[in-house]
């Protein structure tokens, strides 16, 4: 995948659906499913890796600070009336 080989794809995609394991049978089936969308993501050189790190680390703060948010701490952020 790092590589975007994607001759080499097609041949682990066509070995995956003759597995006798049905859990590599479904990841097969779904790729191809999206099949249009994991060709451009091999043979295009955009990504929006940077984006998707920004926001799972958003939802990581997000998660921490659940619950802790009450009047007290909102009071910090506020500015002061003069």
């Amino acid at each position: 995948m790092r590589d975007r080989n994607r001759p080499g794809f097609e041949i682990w995609l066509k070995t995956c659906e003759m597995a006798e394991i049905p859990e590599l049978a479904n990841l097969a089936a779904g790729l191809r499913q999206d099949y249009q969308a994991v060709k451009a993501g091999l043979t295009l050189k955009w990504s929006n890796g940077q984006t998707e790190g920004q926001v799972n680390k958003l939802k990581l703060l997000k998660r921490q600070m659940y619950r802790r948010a009450n009047l007290d701490l909102l009071r910090l952020c506020l500015p002061h009336p003069p």
